[in-house]
């Protein structure tokens, strides 16, 4: 005998959270409405025309010895403090003129992280923003003098390298002499200046070339200006024995070697000098010496990828604390014990020249704010300039 079983089958049924369409529609407009609200409540990002990079303050911003920020603060009145978080430094801002000041803090990798800080910041809309830095250095006395300020087009990195103990380079052989004027290597390469240069690890972060136009136009604005000089300036320019080191100070264009490493003397100038010309395929000539440009030039760089800012609207202006060497009767040891920061030979001066000939291409920029928002000034753009005599107050 067989058995069998009779199944009797259940409808199928939504799931218990399932809610008549009214009200799910319902809920999705109150959705929308509640995020229309939410982002009509976030306030508009603040619109940057020009960003002033430096480096280091010595102290407070404002009315005590000053660093490379102070002069800035003061005088371009960015007297709005704006909490930074995720930077070295509070930013400043003047609300009535959209200039920003950003203070990096010493070295490439301070400087790296505090410029994408800024660029990832929403509360800036940075994508027509020019950028300035700002910033003292060492110069190489065959091209200017203390207090002189210098405009580049190229930012060349003097970091990434091989190297050996200058006690230890080969020199068993005339060609080994030839060969090992220095235990720097190239990165990625066996021998000082091997050629060709490319391609090799890591060469994309290690040369930037700046906007030609844009540079032709900041050095054309501003190479009239009247720079600060004194007698213990003239006095100590008068202890090198090139032409350009005896000038009184003045704007000139020349390129620029950032290292964090700081170094001093005639056998690292000539380096330095050498470095520079290989790097750029002898386009470039080495005229002074900072520590964190290329860390600013790289973050730019990929925040130009990311649409954030654009990378043709970036300066570089570095003006002439010290020579890079030594004067004459005196040894590099003797010299470097001298160079030190606030006792740097042109220290002041050279503050308030980065000021005077920085503060004529920034006012420019905002003045022209109908033009130099969509375009890039070039040396054929019609726009009214500033002051060029004296900084503002």
């Amino acid at each position: 005998m067989s058995l069998s079983r009779t199944t009797t089958r259940r409808p199928h049924t939504l799931p218990s959270l399932a809610r008549p369409i009214s009200t799910v529609l319902l809920l999705a407009v109150s959705t929308c409405v509640s995020i229309h609200a939410q982002a009509q409540a976030l306030p508009k990002p603040i619109e940057i025309k020009v960003v002033v990079i430096n480096m280091f303050e010595q102290g407070a911003d404002t009315g005590d010895i000053p660093g490379e920020y102070q002069f800035w603060v003061e005088r371009q009145h960015l007297d709005t403090v704006l909490t930074n978080p995720a930077g070295y430094h509070d930013l400043r801002l003047n609300p009535s003129t959209g200039v920003l000041g950003l203070l990096t803090g010493v070295g490439t990798s301070r400087a790296t992280a505090s410029v994408m800080a800024l660029g990832l910041d929403p509360r800036f809309d940075l994508t027509h923003a020019y950028f300035l830095v700002a910033g003292i250095a060492g110069i190489d006395p065959a091209m200017g003098s203390l207090g002189s300020a210098v405009w580049s087009d190229w930012i060349i990195d003097g970091d990434q390298a091989h190297e050996i103990d200058a006690r230890e380079i080969p020199n068993a052989t005339e060609a080994d002499r030839k060969l090992w004027t220095t235990g720097y290597i190239p990165l990625g390469k066996s021998t000082p200046y091997e050629q060709p240069r490319h391609p090799r690890f890591g060469d994309d972060g290690n040369i930037f070339h700046l906007n030609t136009d844009l540079v032709s136009w900041a050095f054309n604005l501003t190479k009239d200006v009247q720079l600060p000089d004194s007698k213990q300036i003239a006095d100590r320019r008068q202890s090198y024995n090139y032409p350009a080191a005896k000038r009184p100070p003045f704007v000139l264009r020349g390129d620029n070697l950032s290292a964090s490493t700081y170094w001093h003397g005639k056998l690292l100038n000539q380096w330095a000098r050498d470095w520079v010309k290989y790097e750029t395929d002898g386009k470039g000539t080495y005229a002074v010496c900072g520590m964190e440009d290329t860390g600013t030039l790289q973050s730019l760089t990929w925040l130009a990828k990311a649409g954030k800012v654009d990378l043709n609207r970036v300066l570089v202006l570095r003006t002439a604390s010290n020579y890079d060497q030594q004067r004459e009767g005196i040894s590099a040891a003797e010299s470097l014990a001298e160079t030190k920061v606030t006792k740097y030979s042109a220290y002041i001066s050279s503050l308030d020249s980065a000021y005077r000939v920085g503060h004529v291409v920034v006012d420019s920029l905002v003045t022209n704010w109908p033009q130099t928002r969509d375009h890039i000034p070039t040396t054929t753009t019609p726009v009214a300039s500033s002051q060029t005599a004296a900084p503002s107050q």
